[in-house]
């Protein structure tokens, strides 16, 4: 099948990943609002749209980023890309432009969130050593059992000859 880097049906994919999601976000939410209200019927009724959302949006995903060619190492990798985009571009561009509106309510959320997706970049990049490390590891291991079990498999040809 045809690469999707770079295309416009990539660029759909991305637009309707991010309206599904926002709307599996939204909908939570107002299940939320309308639980405060006391109306359930209707809060589970937007939780069970939001279920359909994620469906949407994981089927989206699926088509950008195909599980046959995920590792650990690729979806660590991304996402420690996409939250240092947040934390680098996205909420100090999203800062400047509440605090030239006078939004400061806004101008401090999104200093806050960009604080946290410093940290989230950091907990992922940590998680991706401990992962190579981990690996390497158990390569080491592998290689000493591999080696072991061939010392033992020519002993017993050696053995077996003997007989």
């Amino acid at each position: 099948m045809k690469k999707l880097d770079n295309t416009k049906t990539a660029e759909n994919l991305h637009s309707a990943f991010a309206g599904e999601s926002m709307a599996n976000r939204k909908y939570l939410y107002f299940a939320k609002v309308a639980r405060k209200l006391g109306n359930e019927e209707i809060a589970k009724l937007f939780e069970e749209t939001a279920h359909q959302e994620t469906g949407h949006a994981f089927s989206h995903l699926e088509l950008l980023y195909p599980p046959g060619e995920l590792t650990v190492e690729k979806i660590l990798e991304l996402a420690i890309e996409g939250e240092l985009y947040e934390t680098n571009h996205m909420y100090p561009e999203f800062e400047q432009t509440a605090l030239e509106e006078g939004r400061l309510d806004a101008a401090g959320e999104f200093v806050e969130q960009g604080a946290e997706s410093a940290e989230h970049a950091k907990i992922f990049e940590q998680a991706a050593k401990r992962f190579k490390a981990l690996t390497m590891v158990e390569k080491f291991h592998a290689t000493k059992y591999q080696k072991a079990l061939s010392k033992v498999q020519g002993a017993s040809e050696v053995t077996a000859q003997a007989s």
